[in-house]
């Protein structure tokens, strides 16, 4: 483990990079936002990232993508940023388009700092305390995220406890591109998904659980995202299962027809987010400064489903006290012949 000054925030509180892993898989994480800054495998051309980022916090401050981090306390979208839980209406930060709420609001758990509490060769533990009526979230929720890295596996471990009823729905927002590539549009990807829940103009769930067999939607056999439309815009839910499961099955995989790299997602959560990058560009650099493009990085986030709380067929997000939200993600790479 090697930890170093990142940046510092307007408030001059310190950003720091924690690099973590061994020979074959290293990962450097940022305490803004547990951001997966970087991820990085071993090729006979040398060290090959195989996620977008950045090289200065200014740019993460500034960008609006989500590029690496957490989000939280809610991922994804929630209508109206309104909900009602146990009789009480709550109302959420409208940051998308003033009217949605999106990965946790203005200041959701991506834009936070948190805080280092273990670390080691192979592993980063990060904490952060959410106030009651953060964003407008009732309750004061503690959440744990920790990277740790096994051979060529990085797992994510995500826990969040709470000390009254509320939402919690966190999903690690990498963007990943295993060939460093200009587009992912090339890359084979298999989700083992039977359904998807299709979205409105505001890409909330409309509620139905639709069949993937023959539509663009179907990755049930592997094959390149650009195949499925012409286009290929993709920002939807997968349906893994109907409910979250206490090991990690399949959820993904994904190959770089370029750099041969393979990587297998396995997780506890019922529900894939695609999203295939068709709002980038950003106007900052990327890592090394690179031109950010279209399609040029995608996003594969366990998650439970989007807008659950208008769902109740929905694997739901509620959390309770004395329950405990546990999230636990592998990312298993691999390099063909």
């Amino acid at each position: 483990m090697n930890k170093t000054e990142f940046g510092h925030l307007a408030g001059g509180q310190t950003v720091h990079a924690i690099d973590i892993g061994g020979p074959a898989l290293t990962a450097r994480i940022l305490t803004y936002g547990a951001t997966l800054a970087d991820l990085t495998l071993p090729t006979e051309d040398g060290p090959h990232s195989v996620v977008l980022g950045f090289d200065r916090l200014e740019d993460y401050l500034a960008q609006t993508a989500y590029v690496g981090a957490i989000a939280g306390r809610c991922a994804n979208r929630i209508a109206g940023g309104r909900f009602t839980l146990d009789g009480v209406d709550h109302q959420l930060s409208l940051n998308e388009n003033g009217r949605t709420h999106l990965h946790g609001g203005v200041e959701g758990f991506s834009r936070k700092l948190w805080s280092i509490a273990d670390a080691g060769p192979s592993s980063v533990t990060l904490t952060l305390v959410s106030p009651h009526d953060d964003e407008g979230y009732p309750g004061e929720v503690r959440t744990i995220c920790r990277y740790s890295i096994e051979g060529q596996t990085l797992t994510v471990e995500l826990i969040a406890e709470t000390d009254r009823p509320t939402l919690v729905n966190l999903a690690g927002h990498a963007y990943f591109n295993l060939d460093g590539s200009d587009t992912i549009l090339d890359h084979t990807l298999t989700i083992p998904a039977k359904a998807y829940t299709p979205v409105d103009g505001d890409l909330i769930p409309t509620g139905e659980i639709a069949d993937v067999a023959g539509t663009a939607f179907d990755f049930s056999t592997p094959r390149p995202i650009r195949s499925g439309s012409p286009h290929a815009e993709y920002d939807h839910n997968f349906v893994l299962a109907m409910q979250p499961a206490t090991a990690p099955r399949p959820a993904a995989r994904l190959e770089g027809p370029q750099s041969g790299i393979e990587m297998e997602i396995w997780t506890t959560e019922p529900g894939l987010q695609f999203y295939d990058g068709n709002f980038l560009p950003l106007p900052q650099l990327l890592r090394g400064g690179r031109q950010s493009q279209r399609f040029g990085g995608l996003c594969l986030e366990p998650q439970r489903f989007p807008d659950a709380i208008h769902h109740p067929h929905f694997p739901g997000s509620v959390l309770r006290p004395g329950e405990i939200y546990r999230q636990l993600t592998q990312y298993v790479f691999s390099q063909g012949d």
